[in-house]
């Protein structure tokens, strides 16, 4: 029987094509949208996509919320 392999997969968030590395492998996606809300006050209410195996990572997109004011 062969051994079974583990190995930690790194996150990697995305905001408009921008790729925000991961500030801290114990912060939950919130706490990391908390973090980042300063610098991209957008995602405050933006939906989180993911997370998305794309090989060695899990990825996690913030997607703006799209609607009519009023």
């Amino acid at each position: 029987m062969p051994a079974l392999k583990t190995e930690v997969l790194l996150r990697e968030f995305y905001y408009n094509a921008i790729r925000i590395p991961d500030p801290g492998p114990h912060l939950s996606v919130d706490q990391v949208r908390d973090l980042l809300t300063p610098r991209f006050p957008e995602i405050a209410t933006a939906s989180v996509q993911g997370p998305e195996d794309v090989g060695n990572a899990l990825r996690y997109k913030f997607v703006r919320a799209i609607g009519e004011k009023g």
